[in-house]
């Protein structure tokens, strides 16, 4: 047996750390303000106050699990229309397939979570421990008391951000005021501190430490963006017919490319975009800002890097103009997701207009179809679930259209008629009762309509609220 068979060589290489030079460009101008739009939506909109009225919490954007109820400024979500979740899901879903399919990874380049906050800590980074030189020199040297100073005080900064992050997310489920001085009084519920303990752990090390080992190695999407893509997609390309061959511009014979590796020391995925399209690549545009201050520099075109669909590659290797921009986006593919993304939302604003402002169940009791009385009446029985979607107690009332005459009554009272606390959903068993020899007692199955009324709520809604269920009475026959 050989030596090398013994000790065959190690699949595991450990990481090399990427440290990004600074850039200034276009992209990176981009970058930084989607990143300050980003976070401060995250960061303050917990804080924003809306008026709902009495008994309803004035947190705009609130995930109130307690109640099982979302608001978003005025609209309000309960269980029962879980629908709308789905819907937004999808709609998130087919955003991504549209913008991938356009032009390629840009949701990853410059929105992702994991893109953001690292760009957070990367400029953290810079400011405590320097540049790319001078980040590269401090990890390669011991550890003297200068490097553990900067380190530490890098990885307090990085941990408040975390927590930061953490406790920003925990206040989107609970009044965000309250749930801040229950935190610095140290009365708030275990769940919160480990809630917040655990999202900011995973800040920490997502963005502090495995940074682009979570897009490579965690994520499925670059694994699945292939699927949207086509030769029609506008993505990050090197163009090599003009960059090669790389080498000193005082060389005859070389292409515009002087292998000054900007384009790799600015890549947050530490790679090398002239080896062509590769997984780890995020299209974040840094490479192009990178290329065109070089050639800006050297006195050659910008471009040499750029956003590029296939067939422009093509194109251009002709010496044939590129196609124009609209048409890479305008094609089949992306028509398909446009439409069915704004369907899916069209769909969702006429749902959201059109729903009842009652929620009501009406189930008829099985088991017995039905009950005679001892004078000979016939009586059928409903469960009727009902919700009060106020913020106060509402009175309700039953009604019924198609045979007649049939008398209503709820069980418990002499009246068709129901008091459901705010916010609170009622179990009531309504009876419908038919006088001997009349139609419904003698037809072994009528149709009927059942009519549920809301009584006006002073000062929260002035008008009546009615909904028709559509159910049966049961007869015992002639």
């Amino acid at each position: 047996m050989s030596t090398s068979d013994a000790n065959p060589p190690s699949l595991y290489a450990a990481r090399e750390p990427i440290f990004p030079r600074r850039i200034k460009g276009h992209f990176r101008t981009a970058k930084w303000w989607i990143m300050a739009v980003t976070l401060g939506i995250y960061y303050i909109l917990p804080w924003i106050r809306w008026d709902r009225g009495p008994n309803l919490p004035d947190q705009a954007v609130l995930l109130d699990l307690g109640n099982r109820r979302f608001f978003f400024f005025m609209i309000e979500i309960w269980p029962h229309e879980f629908y709308f979740v789905a819907g937004l899901l999808i709609m998130a879903g087919l955003g991504l397939f549209l913008f991938t399919s356009a032009a390629g990874r840009v949701w990853c380049g410059y929105a992702c979570p994991q893109t953001v906050w690292t760009d957070l800590f990367i400029l953290v980074e810079r400011w405590i421990e320097g540049d790319r030189n001078a980040r590269i020199r401090l990890h390669r040297s011991k550890w003297t008391g200068e490097k553990i100073r900067k380190r530490a005080v890098k990885w307090t900064v990085w941990f408040l951000i975390g927590l930061a992050t953490g406790g920003a997310w925990i206040f989107y489920f609970t009044d965000a005021p309250t749930l801040l001085r229950d935190l610095l009084t140290f009365q708030a519920h275990p769940v919160a501190w480990i809630t917040m303990l655990i999202l900011t752990m995973t800040t920490f090390l997502f963005g502090g430490f495995m940074r682009e080992q979570v897009c490579i190695y965690m994520c499925p999407w670059p694994r699945i963006q292939a699927a949207m893509m086509d030769e029609e997609t506008i993505t990050i390309a090197y163009r090599d017919w003009r960059g090669e061959p790389r080498g000193k511009q005082s060389v005859a014979g070389n292409g515009d490319c002087i292998d000054c590796m900007a384009c790799v020391n600015v890549c947050p995925m530490g790679i090398d975009i002239r080896d062509g399209q590769q997984l780890a690549c995020i299209t974040c545009g840094l490479c192009i800002d990178a290329c065109d201050e070089v050639m800006t520099r050297i006195g050659k075109p910008q471009g040499l890097i750029g956003y590029l669909a296939l067939t422009d590659e093509t194109r251009e290797r002709k010496g044939e103009p590129p196609i124009p921009t609209w048409r890479h986006v305008l094609r089949p593919r992306t028509v398909l997701y446009t439409t069915l993304w704004a369907g899916v939302g069209i769909a969702l604003v006429v749902a959201l207009f059109l729903r009842s402002p009652l929620d009501v169940n009406v189930t008829p009791v099985r088991n017995p179809t039905f009950v005679m009385l001892s004078d000979g009446t016939i009586r059928n029985t409903y469960e009727i679930r009902l919700r009060n979607m106020e913020g106060q107690a509402r009175w309700f009332s039953f009604a019924v259209d198609g045979v007649s005459p049939l008398a209503l009554s709820v069980e418990g009272g002499q009246n068709a008629r129901i008091e459901v606390a705010a916010n609170e959903t009622a179990h009531v068993r309504l009876y419908v009762t038919a006088a001997p020899g009349t139609a419904a007692a003698t037809t072994p199955r009528s149709e009927i309509r059942l009519w549920i009324e809301g009584a006006p709520v002073p000062g929260i809604k002035d008008t009546t609220d009615r909904v028709a269920k559509d159910t049966v009475f049961n007869g015992k026959g002639s």
